[in-house]
């Protein structure tokens, strides 16, 4: 039987998928008019450019990330085997560089490879508050192959999850000016997500130069 005392106040979510699994474009679109009609769940200030971040969790694109990669002469291995970490990386070179070099001596600790980086696309025309646009993060993908260890997609996600950890945890070590301005929203062989101190309806069009969908 229902019971009201078994409901729980959350933060606005959605969640669209196809019932048998099937990959499909609109599935994506429908997520993003989600977000459109999660708007009043979103906390605005004073500046009405501001509000607390919001996101959108998909599918890794494979056949657009194969692309993207190929412009850079990288070919990648077949879905399940590579993993796509999204990495929010300080501006400052000396930094950032350092943050890189922890990821990819995580990556070579733990046996798997690195297929390469992608800058991710950012739209700098967006009407944007000025204290978010000074927080703004350098964003970029990291692509990691499968090592010889690592049979199936479960393995290679428990992989990616302790390389994640473990240069987190070494960057931090670092104790570098800028370490805090490092973070990792997902890295895994499966999904990926964009997310950003964005307004709810401004996901789809930041996130589209660099996740090949069109704005609603």
């Amino acid at each position: 039987m229902y019971d009201p005392a078994n409901e729980h106040d959350a933060c606005g979510v959605g969640f669209v998928a196809h019932i048998k699994g099937q990959k499909a474009h609109g599935i994506v679109e429908q997520g993003l008019k989600i977000l459109e009609n999660l708007d009043h769940r979103g906390a605005v200030g004073a500046d009405a450019l501001m509000g607390d971040g919001a996101g959108i969790l998909i599918q890794i694109p494979d056949d657009y990330f194969r692309a993207e990669m190929a412009a850079q002469g990288v070919t990648l291995p077949p879905p399940g085997e590579y993993g796509v970490g999204m990495i929010f990386l300080p501006k400052e070179h000396a930094s950032r560089l350092a943050c890189e070099q922890e990821m990819e001596r995580a990556i070579k600790a733990e046996g798997q490879v690195l297929l390469g980086w992608r800058d991710v696309p950012v739209d700098r025309d967006m009407p944007m508050s000025p204290t978010v646009r000074t927080t703004e993060p350098v964003i970029r993908q990291v692509f990691i192959g499968r090592g010889a260890d690592v049979i199936v997609p479960d393995a290679l996600e428990r992989k990616l999850y302790v390389i994640r950890k473990t240069a987190s945890a070494a960057i931090q070590a670092l104790k570098l000016t800028h370490s805090r301005e490092y973070y990792v929203p997902s890295m895994s062989c499966r999904t990926i997500i964009y997310k950003g101190l964005l307004l709810a309806d401004q996901v789809g069009k930041a996130a589209a130069p660099s996740m090949n969908i069109t704005p609603p």
